[in-house]
């Protein structure tokens, strides 16, 4: 709950004035882009995480919706877990080759980061 109203007044301290009514400038709407379009990058990551390795998907311009849809197939084909938020999916473990293909078969332009 906490976390909620943070984010929702972020940058309001206090206001004396009784007729005051916060307007918030978030009324940008995201639509996905075309598979074709979506440029991501496919990379492991192992910062923070005590040494465990997660494969890291970034570059969505896209909904929540269709990034969770995409996080639930990746998980569903690597048989792992993993999370979906802000534009990035997490799988657990190294699969950066297998996401590649994977990717790459629905037609995203795909591109392996690190070595």
């Amino acid at each position: 709950m906490a976390k909620q109203k943070k984010q929702r007044f972020e940058g309001i301290v206090y206001s004396t004035d009784s007729t005051f009514e916060y307007e918030s400038d978030n009324t940008e709407i995201i639509e996905s882009l075309p598979a074709k379009q979506q440029k991501l990058r496919v990379e492991l990551d192992k910062k923070s995480r005590k040494g465990k390795v997660v494969t890291l998907i970034s570059g969505f311009i896209c909904t929540d919706d269709d990034l969770q849809d995409l996080a639930k197939i990746l998980k569903q084909k690597c048989g792992v877990g993993g999370s979906a938020k802000e534009g990035e999916i997490l799988i657990q473990g190294d699969f950066k080759q297998k996401i590649f293909e994977l990717l790459k078969s629905l037609d995203y332009q795909v591109k392996l980061v690190g070595g």
